[in-house]
């Protein structure tokens, strides 16, 4: 892993915090993510299951953790089982965790190769009455091929069929949303990488400069400061190109007069950072152009000012989207009229702002959080309005990442610039 050790009472208090939830005697269940093919004998770059990473903080691959609060031997009430590594595996792979590092990493004292895993699960498994299992219960995931989880899952219902079995989603769909002390400053470190990337990003772009040489001068910041890599696939789209809500080819040229829009972030040791930006090509805005920006800039400004504890998902973007409407009635898009004979069920400010406001941020970039859950303390929220003119080849978007706090909210992309003047001021320094 490239970023630097995390403090394991994270995981401690996680997995605290979730056995709390368990019904009583009930024994859990976690798998690493799978590995992926990629071509031939390549794989994917391993990306950990954030679920698995919450409790666990191990970030390898072939890894199990089982928890059995009410285990009768109090050895296997919390066990992780990792791959055996070996003189072959280091020479071909690379450093794979010791017993030893994986207890200081996770807090867990009971560490057993994988191939242990079986035996022990059989051991104890008949004196729980309670089985639960994680699968992916994100709103935004659409089930295809069935995960490591779901096959483990088939496997244990035709090994032990009269045991009760219960989902862990649920409960981690309360837990995860509110983060901790240490998940902040995590965050923290991923939006400030994101804003050396972006500071350096305006003294670097001029007409004539190409989308993926801008891709390349963000992913080199983005490692040289322990990163994992990028958030997500960023979008650098440039001119009309940001009319294309999760354009991704970026392999055109910037030209002179035109806007680019950004949305990419950093992902510091599997925490992310969710931004985007808009900013001239040349360097300066033209009047058009900033009028736009500016109205993006106060639907941002009120919208944040709504994200606070309390605050109801459904309420807060209808909320947003009376806001946009006046804006763009402001810019000559909208007509007033049509806008008081316009179907309430489909607004029509959603033409020029056809997505949402805002997501919860964290170990997924759309975090696992319900929709019908009021806004709570502890929460990482984007806020993200934009207005986009397929007429005049022009998108604009803006997002920071917003903490809710008791007093309110905190900003923790606060320090990336982002008024229109001191955009254009770096850009011509």
């Amino acid at each position: 892993m490239k970023y630097l050790p995390i403090d394991n009472n994270l995981f401690i208090i996680n997995r605290k915090n979730f056995v709390s939830r368990l019904k009583h005697n009930s024994i859990a269940i976690f798998n690493a993510n799978d590995e992926y093919t990629r071509s031939g004998d390549q794989n994917y770059i391993f990306k950990q299951n954030p679920d698995f990473f919450y409790l666990s903080g191990i970030d390898q691959e072939q890894s199990i953790l089982l928890l059995f609060p009410d285990c009768p031997n109090p050895l296997y009430r919390e066990v992780l089982f990792l791959r055996q590594t070996s003189e072959h595996i280091a020479i071909w792979e690379g450093h794979k965790y010791t017993k030893e590092e994986a207890r200081k990493v996770s807090g867990i004292e009971a560490v057993y190769w994988l191939q242990d895993f079986d035996a022990i699960l059989h051991s104890i498994i008949n004196y729980a009455d309670h089985i639960y299992i994680n699968s992916n219960e994100n709103d935004r995931y659409l089930p295809g091929v069935p995960g490591r989880d779901l096959r483990f899952l088939a496997d244990l219902r035709l090994k032990y069929p009269l045991h009760h079995y219960e989902r862990s989603a649920p409960i981690l769909r309360n837990l995860r949303v509110v983060k901790s002390a240490i998940e902040i400053e995590l965050t923290q470190k991923a939006c400030d990488i994101t804003r050396d990337a972006f500071i350096r990003v305006l003294k670097f772009v001029k007409p004539g400069v190409a989308e993926y040489e801008i891709e390349a001068e963000i992913t080199h910041e983005f490692l040289r400061q322990r990163a994992t890599g990028h958030a997500y696939t960023p979008i650098i789209a440039s001119g009309f190109n940001a009319n294309v809500l999760h354009y991704i080819d970026n392999n055109q040229v910037c030209k002179d007069g035109d806007v680019i829009l950004f949305d990419w972030a950093a992902e510091y040791a599997n925490y992310n950072a969710d931004m985007s930006r808009s900013i001239p090509v040349n360097g300066r805005f033209t009047p058009r152009q900033r009028q736009v920006y500016d109205a993006v800039l106060r639907v941002m400004k009120q919208a944040t000012q709504m994200l606070v504890a309390g605050t109801i998902w459904n309420e807060y973007h209808e909320e947003v989207g009376k806001i946009m409407t006046g804006e763009l009635i402001g810019l000559g898009l909208l007509d007033r009229h049509d806008v008081e004979k316009q179907d309430p069920k489909a607004p029509i400010y959603k033409k020029y702002f056809m997505h949402g406001t805002s997501h919860h941020l964290g170990l997924d970039v759309h975090d696992y959080a319900s929709r019908y859950k009021p806004f709570e303390v502890g929460n990482i929220l984007t806020c993200e309005p934009g207005i986009y003119i397929q007429a005049e080849n022009l998108g604009i978007r803006l997002e920071n990442d917003i903490l809710i706090t008791e007093g309110g909210n905190i900003d923790l992309m606060a320090s990336i610039p982002l008024e229109a003047e001191h955009i254009e001021e770096i850009m011509n320094s």
